[in-house]
C-alpha cells in the first residue's frame, strides 16, 4: 500500500506569504502563509487544495478548493481537516475522521475509535496514536489520531484525501490498479482478441477470466475502450 500513496502526485501551485481564511474552530479571520497544490490521486482524480499556515496558534488547515466532477466529490468541496501540534516534538496530529455515504446519498463524517475502523493504506503509511498520547490531554471517547511531521504539507494532503476521498470511491485502489494495468496491455497489443487479453492478464497481473470480463465491461462504460466484431477490443485513445 506504500505504492498506492507514492502514486498520489502533489505539486505547488501557487505560494502566499500574506493571505486570509477564516478558521472554522475559531470562528474568527486569521492571517498566515497559503499554499495551494494541485493532487493528481489515480483513485479519485484531480483536486486542488490550500493549506493555510498559522504559526501563532500552531495549526494547518487543509481545504479542498475544487474536487473531481460528481454529486459524490462535489460534497468535499470547501471541506477542510485541521492538523495541530502534537505534545511528541516535531510532529502534527489529526484526529481520524472517515467519510461514509449515508441511504439518501449524502457525505457524512465519523471519528474512528478503533484500529478496526481505520483503512490499511492509513496504518502502514502513518503513525496511529490515541488522542491522550498525541496531546497530553483526556476526552471523552477514544478518539484516534494520525501524525505526520510538522511542516509536511504534502502529508496532510494525502492525509485528507484517504480520510475523505478514498472512502467514497465505488472501487477500491487495488481494482483501479488493475484496470490502469488492463488498459495499458490492450494499447500495447493494439486491436487483440479478448481471450488473448485473458492469457496475457492471467500470466502478468494475475487477474482472472471473470474479473477481465468485469474490467472490459468498465472501461466500455468508461469509453476507453471498443469493443469489434469477433470478440477484439482495442483502446480508443
Amino acid at each position: 500500500m506504500v505504492i498506492a500513496v507514492k502514486q498520489i502526485k502533489i505539486g505547488l501551485v501557487e505560494n502566499r506569504e500574506k493571505d486570509a481564511w477564516f478558521d472554522m474552530g475559531f470562528r474568527q479571520l486569521r492571517f498566515g502563509q497559503v499554499r495551494y497544490y494541485k493532487a493528481n490521486d489515480l483513485l479519485t482524480g484531480e483536486w486542488l487544495l490550500k493549506v493555510c499556515s498559522d504559526a501563532e496558534l500552531g495549526r494547518f488547515i487543509v481545504k479542498a478548493v475544487k474536487c473531481p466532477p460528481g454529486k459524490i466529490f462535489a460534497q468535499l468541496e470547501g471541506d477542510a481537516m485541521v492538523f495541530q501540534r502534537s505534545v511528541i516534538q516535531g510532529l502534527l496530529y489529526d484526529i481520524v475522521s472517515l467519510t461514509h455515504i449515508d441511504e439518501d446519498g449524502r457525505v457524512r463524517r465519523q471519528a474512528a475509535k478503533s484500529l478496526e475502523e481505520i483503512p490499511r493504506v492509513i496504518m502502514e503509511n502513518f503513525d496511529i496514536k490515541s488522542y491522550e498520547d498525541a496531546t497530553g490531554k483526556r476526552v471523552p471517547g477514544k478518539y484516534l489520531t494520525t501524525l505526520c511531521r510538522d511542516g509536511d504539507e504534502k502529508a496532510m494532503i494525502t492525509l485528507f484525501l484517504l480520510e475523505k476521498a478514498w472512502p467514497l470511491s465505488p472501487i477500491s485502489h487495488e481494482e483501479k490498479m488493475k484496470s490502469v494495468n488492463l488498459l495499458a496491455l490492450i494499447k500495447r497489443l493494439e486491436k487483440t482478441s479478448v481471450e488473448e487479453i485473458r492469457q496475457v492478464a492471467e500470466k502478468e497481473f494475475g487477474i482472472g477470466e471473470r474479473e477481465v470480463e468485469a474490467l472490459l465491461d468498465s472501461l466500455e462504460k468508461e469509453k476507453r475502450i471498443e469493443r469489434l466484431e469477433g470478440s477484439y477490443v482495442k483502446a480508443t485513445d
